[in-house]
């Protein structure tokens, strides 16, 4: 039997929280046990219910999406963020991975990409869609291209295929791509990346991204 992923809602317009709850009816695994219109409603909503994660709009009357993000990394840890919203610009999307969101979607992203983007941070996973990733990509190269960014680490610390696997993840690969590319399973993707992570003391797919970004692995 599958675990039941337990959701939160929290958009100011009835009509759009409406649309993503029937986007997500239907599926076995995921629930949604409470919709709020804004940043007060939910942390009330939080306090009685006890979800998995979250699925967050950036303008809410009250503060915005990420203040409530922050607040309850604070209080709520153990909830996930989503955030699905109009705004993607570098600010927001930058301000929002330092909230400690761990996706990111625009409003216009399409009903499979949303459940893939719950069930991926649901297991512990980043999940930003295309355009965000290429948001964050930029705006890296564009600081590695001025020299603002911070001394290189020592690449030695990875050996040639795990390289190989950095190199081609902060290309923006997917592990199915990678595994395809590469003549590998997808789970030895995942080990790999895995170990990378854990060697170059790396928390995020971001920081795997800036890491290969500082050590040439991409071409700028």
């Amino acid at each position: 039997m599958k675990e039941t992923i337990k959701i939160l809602l929290v958009d100011d317009h009835h009509l759009v929280r409406a649309g993503i709850a029937n986007l997500l009816a239907g599926e076995n695994d995921l629930e949604v046990v409470g919709e709020a219109s804004n940043a007060g409603e939910m942390i009330d909503l939080l306090k009685v219910q006890h979800p998995d994660l979250a699925v967050l709009d950036i303008a809410l009357p009250d503060m915005s999406g990420i203040e409530l993000a922050r607040q309850m990394a604070k209080e709520f840890p153990q909830v996930k963020v989503i955030f699905l919203s109009m705004y993607t610009s570098e600010e927001f999307v930058f301000n929002a991975i330092n909230s400690g969101a761990k996706g990111y979607l625009p409003k216009n992203t399409s009903r499979n990409e949303l459940l893939q983007a719950i069930r991926a941070v649901y297991k512990g996973e980043e999940y930003f869609a295309e355009s965000i990733s290429n948001t964050i990509l930029k705006s890296y190269i564009k600081k590695a291209k001025s020299g603002n960014l911070d001394q290189l680490r020592n690449e030695s610390l990875l050996s040639k295929r795990e390289v190989e696997v950095l190199r081609l993840f902060a290309q923006g690969l997917t592990n199915q791509e990678i595994a395809d590319k590469l003549f590998i399973s997808i789970r030895t993707v995942e080990s790999h990346k895995n170990h990378i992570m854990q060697r170059l003391e790396l928390k995020t797919t971001v920081d795997l991204i800036k890491f290969a970004i500082r050590n040439n692995l991409v071409n700028l």
